[in-house]
């Protein structure tokens, strides 16, 4: 059995029990019932996921994929491709938007290559002043190929950016994180997290369809010319009443490594029972892809944020997920998750923290 699958398999339902447990002590507490709000789901979420009496979130990982896109070729981006590698180096020097939040979040960040269109130096390392980035070399293609013209990766190079994703995940458990997020860099990536979404919910293109980077209304309606053709090129017309999804064929006809690689994270994160913040679109669409292979790993996340991009409502609606935040934000990068990361150990902080009625004795609710 493969790696991949062996993960998938140890991805089980979380215990009633434990969210009980937990809903039980949030009662219990010098506080109206409830009067925290998105707070209190939090917190029993975590304990639910982790299984621990008094769940930590202190140490936290943001886990940025990189890769092209072949697709970039139909021009659906209004940037060129070589920005991806160009944002490596600039978040491997402390320079990006991810830098800024990650070090606010208190987060180590995890830059991974898994399908740049561009040869790092062996010299290449982070330069950030917070000793906090590390760079990861796990690349599985130079990009992908156009998935208008022909399938984007083989189902061997899908399967591989997805374990390359649970790698990375398990090495970061294992060096104490305790809350994984996950962000993104990839330009022509908001094209496949589009086709992805079409393909999964039946929906219309041009209604789960961005302007991504900013592309102007001649650009977005080649962009949704583009992904429609792509999809009835590969038997992936939009169908409202399909019953099931091979999610592995449908990632390798149109989706992206640095989704694949996303995918894999959340699997891995979910199969170690650690929580998992997902960031915007693209996460969403990564996540969709992780859903299709293994249905219960929708109970390990957290949707930072409601993106603008078009599909991230309906992609949020299909994975059953309520925003933390709605910031008008899209970014990309794991910036909205970054954001969310205080709100989540603050949920757990007062969770472990607060006195009980009893401790404190003060008198409970008639």
């Amino acid at each position: 059995m493969n790696k991949l699958q062996q993960t998938i398999n140890r991805i089980g339902q979380l215990p009633a029990a434990a969210a009980e447990r937990a809903q039980a002590r949030l009662d219990s507490l010098t506080k109206p019932p409830g009067s925290l709000g998105r707070l209190e789901e939090i917190a029993r979420q975590l304990v639910a996921i982790t299984g621990a009496e008094r769940p930590s979130v202190r140490r936290k990982t943001i886990i940025v994929m990189a890769g092209d896109h072949g697709v970039t070729a139909e021009g659906v981006s209004a940037y060129p491709q070589a920005v991806t590698a160009q944002m490596v180096l600039n978040f491997l020097r402390g320079g990006a938007a991810i830098n800024v939040l990650a070090r606010h979040a208190g987060a180590r960040l995890v830059v991974v290559d898994i399908g740049v269109n561009a040869e790092f130096p062996p010299a290449t390392k982070p330069a950030d002043t917070s000793g906090n980035v590390e760079f990861l070399r796990r690349k599985v293609a130079p990009g992908t190929r156009n998935f208008a013209r022909e399938a984007a990766m083989t189902r061997d190079q899908a399967v591989a950016a997805l374990t390359a994703g649970v790698e990375v995940a398990e090495a970061e458990i294992a060096r104490g994180a305790e809350l994984i997020a996950t962000g993104d860099m990839g330009i022509g990536n908001t094209a496949a997290s589009s086709a992805i979404v079409a393909a999964i919910t039946g929906r219309p293109v041009a209604e789960v369809t961005g302007r991504g980077t900013g592309v102007n209304d001649a650009g977005l309606a080649k962009k949704i010319e583009v992904i429609s053709s792509a999809l009835e090129l590969h038997g992936l017309t939009p169908d409202a009443t399909r019953s099931t999804l091979d999610a592995l064929d449908l990632l390798a006809k149109v989706g992206g490594l640095e989704i694949a690689g996303l995918a894999g994270v959340v699997l891995g994160a979910a199969a170690a029972r650690r929580p998992v913040v997902l960031d915007g679109f693209i996460s969403g669409a990564a996540a969709l892809i992780a859903a299709g292979l293994a249905p219960g790993v929708t109970q390990f996340c957290f949707a930072a944020h409601r993106s603008v991009e078009a599909g991230h409502r309906v992609t949020l609606e299909t994975l059953g997920l309520e925003p933390v935040l709605d910031l008008d934000l899209r970014l990309g990068e794991g910036t909205g998750a970054a954001l969310v990361m205080h709100l989540i150990e603050a949920a757990a902080k007062f969770y472990n923290e607060m006195a009980t009625f009893a401790e404190a004795g003060v008198t409970e609710k008639h």
